[in-house]
């Protein structure tokens, strides 16, 4: 496998040069890819690299008919500390490697806290070492339903939730469906479409301060910054949702495209300023964190597989779900990065969210903030937990 890629590397055609003045608002500067490209083929360690990714431990369990890939990793800590169950989960163009970082972070017991996590973390079907479906239909509510079994299959009856990106989506979906199993949910990256959200999102855009801190409506006013935004940043959304397997043949069979594309995206929503920037601003990563997540989807040849989640995500099944206008009232923190693809304030999270207990605002990060900045995640994780553990005390003698 590796030599194949190599050799796929080293004779792909010569790439079309940027044109002038241009960093990366066409897309991923080809100057700028041939650095990683010549890291990649030349320099990037792969028996090195394999022994970081196997570092915790692996398994597999067939649910539904499909193999699910995860990672679980226990704490080693005194008896008297409490182990806390957190399944944590990813989207695209992200994997599993997203949470290498923050893994040692949670499974550690911090100062002026008396649990720690087991962290669970499943690659998300069709994504890395998990099973493709073979049939349509396999969305974000489906997998909702499978990750519940999987932390039922492991001994958890409830549990605490991490996410973002899609991750977010089926972790609100499992909020939702089965609010009694989760004891709390954490989210970077929380979004909401309920069929009041965009009306209030029009409203705010007359009188902000009915929707948003004055401080923080930069970050969803003017309209027509939000609007140019979407136009701009989300024709990749479109194609995957309407033609995934055309764009992907070519992703599976070009490691030099699917470098480009994964890549680009770790540019953009870090900071969509980024784009300006000659070298995509990609300096907040390593070239071994990024090529080694491009190599979770080469290596497995799943990212054709991947980015149906879109198609299935925004079929007319789905969508007749209307997920986001059932309520819930499971306790959640959200955590909210300054570069975040969409910034939507408290007013209209908790138009699905009843019982949010905090919502964190950052001045800095994007939004893979578990790669980026796993230190302010992890923090945050821990207060959250910790928050969520004392509301149902309260609760509880309340009761």
């Amino acid at each position: 496998m590796i030599e194949d890629l190599k050799k796929r590397i080293n004779k792909h055609r010569t790439l079309t040069p940027p044109l002038e003045g241009i960093a990366f608002q066409y897309g991923f500067n080809t100057i700028e890819l041939e650095g990683y490209l010549k890291y990649w083929a030349e320099e990037y360690p792969f028996k090195e690299r394999e022994k970081v990714l196997n570092q915790f431990p692996q398994f597999k369990t067939n649910i539904q008919g499909l193999d699910i890939h995860f990672i679980r990793v226990k704490p080693k800590v005194p008896a008297a500390v409490t182990v806390l169950p957190l399944l944590i989960l990813h989207g695209w163009p992200g994997s599993l490697r997203e949470f290498y970082e923050i893994i040692p972070l949670l499974t550690q017991q911090r100062p002026d806290y008396d649990f720690v996590f087991e962290v669970i973390a499943p690659s998300m079907p069709g994504f890395g070492f998990s099973d493709r479906a073979v049939r349509p239909g396999l969305g974000p509510a489906e997998m909702a339903v499978m990750y519940r079994q999987l932390m039922h299959r492991l001994g958890f009856k409830k549990y605490y939730i991490q996410a973002g990106n899609w991750g977010s989506v089926i972790s609100a979906a499992i909020s939702t469906f089965y609010p009694e199993d989760v004891l709390g949910h954490h989210s970077n990256g929380g979004f909401v479409q309920t069929s009041g959200s965009m009306l209030k999102t029009i409203l705010g855009g007359f009188f902000p301060s009915l929707i948003v801190e004055s401080h923080l409506a930069d970050r969803l006013y003017p309209l027509s910054w939000l609007f140019s935004y979407a136009l701009e940043e989300y024709g990749y959304c479109h194609l995957f949702a309407t033609k995934p397997d055309t764009i992907g043949i070519g992703l599976s069979d070009s490691p030099v495209g699917l470098a480009a594309f994964i890549l680009e995206k770790f540019s953009t929503w870090t900071n969509r300023d980024h784009r300006f920037l000659p070298d995509g601003g990609l300096k907040s990563f390593t070239k071994e964190q990024l090529i080694d997540n491009i190599m979770f989807y080469w290596t497995s040849n799943s990212i054709n597989s991947a980015i149906r989640i879109y198609a299935n995500a925004y079929s007319n099944k789905n969508l007749a779900m209307d997920l986001d206008n059932f309520p819930t009232a499971v306790p959640t923190w959200v955590m909210q990065a300054k570069h975040e693809l969409f910034y939507q304030p408290p007013s209209i999270i908790k138009s699905k969210f009843t019982n949010v207990l905090n919502y964190t605002v950052l001045d800095y990060g994007g939004h893979f903030i578990a790669f980026e900045m796993p230190q302010v995640l992890a923090a945050d994780v821990f207060k959250a937990v910790k928050a969520f553990t004392n509301y149902h005390k309260s609760n509880e003698k309340e009761l």
